[in-house]
């Protein structure tokens, strides 16, 4: 079976489409086709305020968000897209806890719908801890287009590396 890096588990056929357009080096090309413009959220307020709007309408009864940025430390080669923190402290005689979500950095680049499924990854995370039916169909709740999205943003991470490594 084809092994294509971000696309473990997929079927075959899926991988061997995929593969044409790396070896025809249209891959690129053919996600910018599909999104073409990029989103305006670049500073860790307006990606706050972003979340804290998605929050807001899908889950109103989860704890409140103490902090939301994006983090340079985070990186997909290392499996990491964002992480969802539930950091509890002593203070005084109480415990008090705080949700963070951080987004890798390198999602500044990207086109809107596929910062919104990261978000909505990391918000269901919120609610539903593991990555069950539970947690995605929560995701597909918030997006409906979460599974192909989640897809695009592999290629996109697959793209972006064979970009680098060629030098365009």
């Amino acid at each position: 079976m084809l092994q294509i890096k971000y696309l473990a588990g997929y079927p075959e056929s899926l991988l061997l489409q995929v593969a044409t357009l790396m070896d025809s080096g249209q891959l690129g090309n053919w996600l910018a086709k599909r999104y073409p413009e990029r989103h305006d959220i670049q500073t860790d307020r307006a990606l706050y305020d972003y979340v804290s709007e998605l929050k807001q309408r899908y889950l109103k009864n989860t704890p409140a968000l103490a902090r939301v940025q994006y983090d340079n430390k985070l990186h997909p080669v290392k499996g990491t897209l964002g992480t969802n923190a539930f950091v509890s402290r002593v203070q005084g005689g109480k415990l008090k806890s705080k949700n963070e979500i951080r987004i890798a950095t390198l999602f500044r680049d990207t086109p809107p719908q596929l910062l919104r499924m990261i978000v909505v990854h990391e918000l269901a995370h919120l609610k539903v801890k593991d990555h069950d039916k539970a947690f995605y169909q929560l995701c597909c709740h918030m997006e409906p287009h979460y599974h192909q999205l989640e897809f695009d943003l592999r290629l996109w991470l697959l793209a972006r590396e064979l970009e680098t490594a060629t030098g365009n």
